[in-house]
């Protein structure tokens, strides 16, 4: 008689021990118990077992609907037919997005990959789909050498080009700088881009904890340990997101540094919204 396998759950001091065995000793027990509870541990264990069962895009739906999050898509009919793709998008959620973009994208294109960063690879229902970003020693290598055959393949790949997600400067929600990498990568491998927009927000908490990091010269990202409780205060919201028209690759020329087509690309995402409004 086959014995049912345990579903993989998430452990936060596990995972602070492979990440950084030193940091990860000399934290006090009180506050790995306050960073399971921030990250939502209970939660995305449940949804976990709940739905081990499934991988992939039928697993990110699942959890959608558990979370309750709905979602309005605009201008699917700018979505190509076929082709091989990049889509990029500003990253206002930090996760939720993500889930979004992976649920609408499934629904017009049969294989898509995401790359995230590394630590989201412990989530094994979505190694279908995400690749890792990692740049540090034999990992980062291995996680270079997918992400090349990601490009090269006929996989639509989504990308925030920012990296991290956006930040509240000068009174607006917005992107850090989009770095050019997906410029060079759709030369490279002649891949067109497809702008999209995520209109959404997190708490001013969230924002106010990354101005003071910033404002006292702290360079780890420690608010994004907020972002699984960000997530959950979306619950039950709606979120709107938009697609701009295909842009052929041929069309960054040498006219425009990499840099310089990114940024354009950028402007280009953030009007996307105003375009619909105004009809």
């Amino acid at each position: 008689m086959e014995q049912a396998t345990t579903p993989k759950q998430v452990d936060v001091e596990k995972i602070l021990m492979d990440k950084n065995p030193k940091i990860g000793r000399m934290l006090p027990g009180f506050v790995i118990s306050y960073l399971k509870r921030i990250v939502h541990q209970d939660m995305i264990n449940e949804i976990l077992r709940k739905f081990s069962h499934l991988r992939g895009t039928d697993f990110n739906d699942a959890a959608l609907g558990y979370m309750g999050i709905k979602y309005r898509a605009h201008g699917v009919e700018n979505l190509p037919a076929g082709g091989r793709n990049i889509f990029v998008s500003n990253h206002p959620l930090g996760g939720l997005d993500g889930m979004v973009f992976i649920s609408e994208l499934s629904k017009h294109f049969q294989e898509i990959k995401f790359p995230v960063n590394d630590i989201l690879m412990y989530i094994d229902n979505y190694s279908d789909i995400f690749l890792p970003v990692n740049k540090v020693g034999s990992f980062g290598r291995e996680a270079a050498r997918l992400m090349e055959e990601a490009y090269a393949s006929d996989y639509q790949l989504l990308n925030f080009p920012a990296g991290i997600c956006s930040r509240k400067i000068k009174g607006s929600i917005t992107d850090l700088k989009w770095q050019k990498s997906f410029i060079v990568k759709a030369i490279q491998h002649k891949r067109d881009i497809v702008p999209c927009f995520f209109a959404g927000r997190n708490s001013s908490f969230f924002y106010n904890l990354a101005n003071i990091r910033t404002g006292l010269g702290i360079k780890m990202n420690f608010e994004m340990l907020y972002l699984a409780d960000e997530m959950y205060r979306q619950k039950g919201k709606d979120i709107d997101v938009y697609f701009g028209e295909v842009i052929p690759w041929q069309t960054f020329d040498k006219s425009k540094s990499p840099q310089e087509w990114a940024d354009m690309i950028r402007d280009k995402t953030y009007n996307l919204q105003k375009r619909f409004a105004a009809g």
